[in-house]
């Protein structure tokens, strides 16, 4: 039987509809054992619910799905260097946040919730807007006035109730703290069974790689959720005995928000408040106050790993060189891939990963230069 604790005060809660952080004010993890069985996940579809004894939501019946997961993992050139992408922008809603809405709108389903509320800049609220769809849940999306408008177009199409906040990302998950005192919030920073989908990120890397895990991930990070579930991911393989070893997790942020590199830098265990001054292109990562940067940061020192920022020209040269490698990538995609590069410069003999995150077609309503590719 699953429940929330928290790893601030150690608080034990049972998993409720009105739940979603811990008295203390910290946010709440999932007290889940996960088993994996090969034969049973080979005769499955290829699909992340392939992985179904490891995901928390109890019936079949309660399983959202089209379809989605299993993403190709692609090996590409860099510079010299051979490195593994995963292609995770070919998702239904165009990017890997489907990997948590699947599994926590299946549970939303599961516990009878017929209303939620979700904040993002983006592609959370597309893929939580989907799901809910998908469901005939009811959904209200909270986001900046400054969001991508083929975001906002997305959001709309799926039918669910668009809200935009004139200000910053941290004003946009004020409002949306508000009305989660009535309405279920299902956020993919604070609700722990988001994390539970992203997971499956480290699980099909393990499959695809002959149940072996990376030396090295390199992966975006704004509020993490991504980074947290592939370490989530690896760390309950290890548990279990499937991997060896943990894989080093590389953070890579924008020069113009880069919490985490501070904190990181200056051998903080949390984040604090950070002042910006512009905006960044990589809006998907543009978090000043990350809600979990504490368990980020923990993440990163216990594997070894490393904070890497990267310029908006390094941002949109990687934009361009990834388009004439045949991948049409959104900035906060391109962000990862500049990080990535930059990593390079440093690698040895090793297994490095990263991710394809999101579409370029997120981000046309943008003011990018899609046609010089000069």
């Amino acid at each position: 039987m699953e429940k929330f604790f928290c790893s601030q005060c150690g608080q034990v809660y049972p998993v409720a509809p009105t739940r979603w952080r811990c008295d203390c004010g910290s946010f709440l993890d999932l007290q889940f054992e996960p088993k994996f069985d090969i034969k049973k996940i080979l005769n499955r579809g290829t699909n992340l619910w392939r992985y179904r004894e490891a995901i928390p939501v109890a019936r079949d019946q309660s399983i959202l799905s089209m379809g989605e997961g299993f993403t190709p993992l692609e090996l590409l050139e860099w510079n010299g260097h051979r490195v593994l992408l995963k292609v995770d922008y070919l998702f239904p809603t165009g990017s890997y946040k489907d990997r948590g809405a699947t599994v926590l709108i299946s549970k939303v389903k599961e516990l009878g919730i017929r209303s939620v509320v979700e904040d993002s800049s983006g592609n959370a609220g597309c893929a939580i807007a989907a799901y809910c769809a998908k469901g005939s849940i009811e959904c209200e999306i909270v986001v900046p006035a400054t969001a991508s408008s083929a975001k906002l177009a997305q959001i709309k199409a799926y039918g669910a109730r668009l809200r935009t906040v004139e200000g910053s990302r941290e004003r946009t998950a004020e409002v949306t703290l508000e009305a989660a005192s009535s309405t279920y919030y299902a956020s993919h920073c604070w609700n722990p069974f988001f994390l539970h989908g992203t997971k499956t990120f480290a699980f099909e890397i393990w499959e695809q790689m002959g149940w072996k895990a990376p030396d090295v991930l390199v992966l975006p990070v704004g509020h993490g959720t991504l980074f947290l579930g592939t370490y989530l991911g690896f760390r309950e393989l290890k548990d279990a005995g499937m991997v060896k070893r943990m894989p080093r997790l590389v953070a890579v942020q924008s020069a113009l928000c880069a919490p985490l590199h501070h904190a990181f830098k200056k051998g903080w265990e949390e984040t604090r408040p950070i002042k910006v001054d512009r905006e960044t292109l990589a809006e998907g990562i543009a978090i000043a106050q990350p809600v979990r940067g504490r368990q980020i940061l923990k993440a990163i020192r216990e594997t070894g790993g490393e904070v890497l920022t990267v310029t908006e020209n390094q941002i949109e040269a990687a934009r361009k060189k990834m388009g004439l490698k045949g991948h049409f990538i959104e900035p906060t995609s391109a962000a990862t891939i500049a990080g990535l590069e930059e990593y390079l410069k440093q690698v040895r003999k090793e297994t490095v990963v990263s991710a394809l995150t999101g579409t370029g077609l997120k981000a046309v309503g943008k003011k990018l230069n899609f046609c010089d590719f000069s």
